[in-house]
């Protein structure tokens, strides 16, 4: 199989951060490059998650996570809106 050089821009301190951290993994930046393109072919899409931090730790988000988890597990998660609002008003009473 034939090699195809890449190349993109980067800035100077992104770059020399990233392989600071790949020499501690005991790879190098171009090891790592490669690795990231055959994920992305094995797993057809991008192959971590891609999620905004402050999100992920704020806890109204992952309340709401969980009552999902919870409702699918209770095969609750299809209720319409005018349903959901009959059980608020039920458990009101």
């Amino acid at each position: 199989m034939a090699n195809s050089l890449i190349q993109f821009r980067t800035d100077e301190s992104s770059r020399i951060k990233a392989s600071s951290i790949c020499e501690k993994l005991g790879i190098d930046l171009q090891t790592y490059m490669r690795m990231c393109i055959s994920r992305l072919i094995q797993e057809n899409g991008i192959p971590f998650t891609m999620n905004l931090n402050d999100l992920s730790e704020n806890k109204a988000v992952k309340a709401m996570k969980t009552a999902s988890r919870i409702a699918a597990a209770n095969g609750l998660s299809d209720m319409t809106l005018d349903e959901i609002n009959a059980e608020i008003a039920e458990a009101r009473k």
